[in-house]
């Protein structure tokens, strides 16, 4: 289905596109950016997700104590409390890539998250140095989450505003394609240590290892960062403000961000739901396996590592789909299947058993892939060009500080509180309601071009095309004053 371009009308009709009205996306360009977006991401959530991965043995190396659950919550409450400083990441750096540009401050961020990754894997334990070990890994989760609230915002505005409209869902399916092989790496690495080291080992020094990967890791993703072109859609918008700002009364960020209150709220409902079921599924589960279920730490890694596999192709096949039908309808699916199908899917890993364990996973990553295929096209299309970095990395960071980060430890507390296994299918459901409602609300940005940007087409006669398009052209509402009321009424 080709994309479809109305223009507003007021009293005079709009004058027709012009081929500088138009960006003809540069394919290769386009596969650069993508590419890049893409493996930064992954390496971004390699470093940070070896964290939830390996929090059981880092409880017992940072949180000495006799209750396996208090080690955990502990461990968890750390892994949150980096989501507390992201929204603050966020508000520097999201204002920051719509000022200077994305891809100066997506390589900022870059190296950032790699610093704050390798030097958790310096910490001496809990028994060496006391007290400041949790001290300084708390810190340096602390950097983490700085860098991070100028990552996804970033990466997906910057993938958004390089993709055609007419394949934008399964482009910026691809960022999350890099996060879930982020995700891989993470996991397969610390499967590999735990299922190859001995506990003293693992405990010694084996947990170190895929921290100090991130050092080299973060080098080849600033390099590949740096090489990059800014995005046609920033360029345009620094020029024309470039032109207008004598003109044109300035106004803050803060000025402009109050003028998207609505797109803003969309924006923090669907985050929830989005982040509440990454975190649950792909987080706190592997761990609720094997510290309230007794579950095969190693075989519940691998379990993980399987699912997430099979979550690529499903990814990529739901941003497909939202290009087809709309952005809407797979959301919504996905909301609604959360709704049922949560307790079943519970349920099955609560058998302990391999098979049923890897269905209920895989039921809740089918359910995860309706968002991770859409959201990276959806959050950018919320909010226009000229505060679209900055208004997203806050929306959304706001969002996972509130509802997605807190996620592992507040299901952890639940269940340790009243004994309740079921506390992780019963979040999901409510997160699930404020999902459709947010869905529900939100306007349907499939095969149109973003706010404040032009038509973005993959080739010149698509473009030349679109020129010759005669344009709907939408009337204003006329209001009727009174005397023109009674006029009508004589007649």
């Amino acid at each position: 289905m080709p994309p479809t371009y109305e223009r507003n009308a007021g009293i005079k009709p709009s004058p027709p596109l012009t081929l500088g009205d138009i960006t003809i996306v540069d394919h290769a360009l386009l596969k650069r950016a993508v590419g890049a977006m893409a493996l930064g991401n992954a390496m971004e959530w390699f470093d940070f997700g070896v964290y939830s991965y390996i929090a059981v043995v880092l409880g017992r190396v940072f949180f000495p104590s006799s209750s396996p659950s208090a080690q955990l919550i502990a461990t968890f409450g750390t892994f949150a409390a980096a989501f507390l400083v992201r929204p603050i990441g966020g508000m520097v750096f999201g204002p920051l890539g719509d000022k200077i540009g994305r891809q100066r401050v997506l390589a900022m961020t870059m190296i950032m998250m790699a610093v704050g990754t390798f030097c958790i894997g310096l910490i001496p334990s809990y028994h060496s140095i006391g007290i400041l070990a949790p001290v300084l890994l708390l810190v340096a989760r602390l950097v983490q989450g700085f860098s991070t609230g100028g990552e996804y915002g970033g990466a997906a505005t910057f993938i958004a505003e390089y993709s055609t409209d007419a394949r934008r869902g399964f482009t910026g399916s691809f960022l999350e394609v890099g996060t879930l092989v982020g995700y891989i790496l993470g996991a397969g690495t610390v499967a590999l240590l735990t299922a190859t080291l001995s506990q003293e080992a693992l405990l010694s020094w084996g947990w170190r290892v895929p921290f100090m990967i991130a050092g080299p890791l973060g080098l080849v993703g600033l390099y590949i960062r740096m090489k990059l072109e800014e995005t046609p859609a920033f360029k345009k918008e620094a020029e024309t403000r470039e032109a207008h700002e004598r003109s044109r009364p300035k106004q803050s960020f803060s000025d402009l961000l109050k003028q998207q209150f609505r797109p803003m709220m969309q924006c923090v409902g669907l985050v929830l739901i989005f982040n509440v079921t990454d975190y649950m599924a792909l987080s706190y589960l592997p761990s609720f396996l094997s510290a309230t279920l007794h579950f095969d730490e190693t075989h519940g890694l691998f379990l993980v590592l399987l699912v997430m596999l099979l979550m690529i192709p499903m990814t990529l096949y739901a941003g497909h789909l939202s290009d087809r039908i709309g952005r809407k309808p797979v959301m919504m699916v996905g909301c609604v299947g959360l709704l049922v199908l949560s307790i079943p899917a519970l349920l099955l890993v609560r058998t302990g058993d391999v098979v049923p364990v890897f269905l209920g996973l895989l039921l809740l990553g089918a359910l995860l892939s309706t968002f991770t295929g859409v959201m990276p096209s959806s959050l950018p299309a919320l909010f226009p060009t000229r505060i679209r970095y900055g208004a997203l990395a806050i929306g959304f960071n706001v969002s996972v500080s509130l509802f997605g980060g807190t996620t592992p430890l507040v299901t952890a507390w639940l269940v340790d509180a009243t004994g309740n296994l079921m506390m992780p299918a019963y979040y999901l459901m409510a997160a699930s309601v404020i999902g459709m409602v947010s869905v529900f609300a939100m306007r349907e940005t499939a095969q149109t071009s973003l706010l404040g940007s032009g038509p973005c087409v993959a080739t010149r006669a698509e473009a030349l095309a679109l020129t010759r398009k005669k344009l709907k052209v939408v009337p204003p509402v006329r209001r009727e004053t009174a005397p023109q009321k009674q006029q009508k009424k004589r007649a």
